[in-house]
């Protein structure tokens, strides 16, 4: 398993926002949304603030790679479904503490819905 260079990590950890481009099957990487990022230790962490009906995350989901921007960063990346209690449960925390100013929105992303679609970011090499 490939890990993050701790500047890129810092660099895209930091950013309040992300563009993640999910490949599609034929190969082509869908439009990029913008979405939320957090980290937690080594590991970056999004989801989908739809849950299962955001269409950026079915096709994460079925292809498992894509490409990512922040912070000035951009990597090509695995995206691996997080279903670990104690992962979600530190994830939860990363997002109140990086975006608890916008209490309409943050809560919504710790909820169930948003929390069945967690996905860890992993570089590609």
């Amino acid at each position: 398993m490939s890990t993050w260079n701790p500047r890129t990590l810092e660099r895209i950890a930091a950013a309040d926002e992300l563009r993640i481009a999910p490949r599609r099957s034929d190969g082509s990487l869908r439009k990029a949304t913008t979405i939320w990022v957090v980290r937690d230790g080594d590991d970056l962490y999004v989801r989908s603030w739809r849950g299962a009906a955001g269409s950026w995350w079915n096709t994460a989901r079925e292809s498992g790679t894509g490409h990512i921007a922040a912070g000035g960063e951009e990597a090509d990346v695995a995206f691996t479904p997080t279903t670990d209690d104690t992962v979600n449960a530190q994830v939860d925390a990363a997002y109140r503490a990086k975006y608890g100013r916008y209490t309409g929105y943050v809560e919504p992303m710790v909820a169930d819905q948003a929390r069945a679609t967690t996905l860890r970011l992993t570089p590609q090499q």
